[in-house]
């Protein structure tokens, strides 16, 4: 049984390891599609301000404009440029971030934040890969030794128990060993049986 806990325990901590190392592989990729997000969020940006200069208005000044619209469909198009100057601050604090940390804990930037179309977009193309690199064989250190403990805490109360049956098992055979009738002593000079 031993035996056996130790190969599930050694499959949980492989099955860890795969998953884990993939971590940094998918951060590069979230990288790369955040880095395109900016491209193309700070494109639109510029044309803005541009337009907005060209008017003798700064950003700020033309999204007043926007919002001082009699019109419904101009109020909307304000509120969507805000939006989408907003969300390109906030990428541009994420990518910022990125760049501060080590290699190693940049998986750890998406735990903290993410942008959600970003990452499902990143997810539906996620291919795994083959971590060939120190910041890999880590990840998949951590998931390996994350998922054989998890399995070693989750299987010891079970563990447990068993050692407490084989105890109990072999103390109630010590006992029935010890209230056993000794078999009655033999007579002298009664023969045998062959």
């Amino acid at each position: 049984m031993a035996l056996l806990r130790s190969t599930v325990a050694l499959a949980c901590g492989v099955a860890g390891a795969l998953c884990l190392s993939q971590a940094p592989e998918f951060s590069q990729q979230y990288r790369q599609r955040l880095g395109g997000a900016l491209d193309e969020l700070a494109r639109v940006a510029v044309d803005f301000d541009a337009d907005a200069a060209k008017n003798g208005l700064t950003r700020e000044q033309a999204l007043a404009v926007y919002q001082a619209s009699d019109q419904q469909f101009l109020k909307d198009r304000g509120v969507r440029m805000a939006s989408v100057l907003g969300r390109m601050e906030l990428l541009s604090a994420q990518a910022r971030w990125f760049e501060t940390l080590p290699p190693l804990a940049r998986p750890v930037a998406l735990a903290r934040g993410y942008d959600e179309a970003l990452t499902s977009g990143a997810w539906r193309d996620y291919r795994p890969g083959l971590p060939l690199t120190v910041d890999g064989a880590v990840w998949a250190g951590a998931g390996f030794l994350a998922a054989a403990g998890l399995f070693g805490l989750a299987s010891m109360p079970f563990a447990r128990w068993k050692r407490r049956r084989q105890v109990r098992k072999a103390a109630q055979a010590h006992q029935a060993a010890q209230h056993k009738k000794p078999a009655p002593p033999r007579r002298p000079g009664r023969p045998t049986a062959a």
